[in-house]
């Protein structure tokens, strides 16, 4: 763990203002020891270099510590040698490049770490939080490596649950939250809890699952989900296997041709057919994102037009909401 981020935390329980001693040994960084709380006594381990505030039966979300350590590098732009993070990075954040060198940027779910590591490419100093044991991929994932680029940003991985994150309000100069809120128990509570740990004026983009009607036609994909967040993860992996093997090469075919590509939606792989991929990796992220559809115990869609009104609710500034997509700033 950095030393500096000790300067951001305080208690997930009690929000003790003294915020939280450390304990262990590192002159820049402490690869084990423990955070305890002055206020409530509370005491939190630090592992392998990153302070863990989930209790093991807090983890609902096994499947993707399991997924991103299996797939670690697949969407990581530095480490996959493409730019498909990059790009949807910056066109779902609306954060500019030229702003993020220097900022303190909260991703809030960061799964193996590609939208961090895109961030911390720019320059930004990132604060990396997920739930799951992906933790422990965006870590490995997102290490500074040697002769990185010049201007890379400095990153620090948190494992917390975004309902009750370690951070005091009004820190940092930026957030997003990209792939996460469909997952989590409460999508409303996990949107309305972020925005206080926001500097005055600072912006925040959320992207979700956008509701639509074509989702009722999907009844394979959702009949199958009735019992797949249950099986085992190693069962699942398997079942996935064969269903990508038999129905990849299907979904390439109608993929290329115009009047047959929508019908790929509703074969129950998610097929990945992007010109910017090998063919291997194609493959690859179709087996991974067929896992992730089937693997999660919750997938809450969204109303775009809600999910504003409930922005708007929290007082907070230039709301902008479109179909899976959301931002806003923090007044001041």
């Amino acid at each position: 763990m950095q030393r500096w981020l000790l300067d951001l935390l305080v208690c997930p329980e009690c929000r003790d203002a003294r915020g939280l001693t450390l304990a262990g040994t590192g002159e820049a960084a402490v690869e084990d020891g423990e955070l305890g709380c002055p206020g409530c006594g509370a005491a939190y381990p630090i592992r392998n270099g990153i302070p863990r505030f989930v209790p093991q039966q807090d983890d609902y979300a096994g499947n993707f510590g399991f997924q991103w350590n299996r797939w670690k590098t697949l969407q990581v732009d530095r480490l996959a040698g493409h730019r498909l993070s990059q790009t949807r990075f910056f066109a779902d954040s609306r954060l500019p490049p030229e702003w993020l060198p220097g900022r303190l940027i909260l991703d809030a779910g960061c799964g193996a770490g590609r939208f961090t590591d895109v961030a911390a490419q720019a320059g930004a100093r990132v604060v990396a939080v997920d739930l799951s044991e992906a933790i422990d991929a965006c870590r490995v994932n997102c290490a500074n490596p040697q002769g990185h680029t010049p201007g890379r940003g400095e990153v620090a991985q948190v494992q917390a649950n975004l309902l009750r994150l370690p951070f005091r309000d009004g820190v940092f100069d930026g957030l997003f939250c990209m792939g996460v809120i469909q997952h989590t128990p409460d999508p409303a509570a996990v949107m309305s809890a972020l925005p206080r740990l926001l500097k005055a004026g600072a912006p925040l983009a959320y992207n979700f699952y956008e509701w639509h009607w074509l989702r009722r036609l999907e009844v394979i994909k959702y009949g199958l989900r009735r019992t797949t967040p249950d099986w085992p993860q190693g069962t699942l992996l398997g079942f996935c296997r064969v269903l990508v093997a038999l129905l990849f090469p299907l979904t390439l075919v109608l993929a290329k041709i115009p009047k047959l590509r929508f019908f790929v939606r509703f074969i129950p792989i998610a097929a990945v057919h992007n010109p910017a991929l090998t063919l291997r990796q194609q493959y690859d992220w179709t087996l991974l994102d067929t896992f992730d559809w089937y693997g999660p115990r919750y997938e809450q869609c969204q109303d775009h037009g809600q999910v504003a009104g409930l922005l708007q609710g929290l007082d907070l500034a230039e709301v902008d909401s479109r179909p899976g997509l959301a931002w806003a700033r923090r007044p001041g």
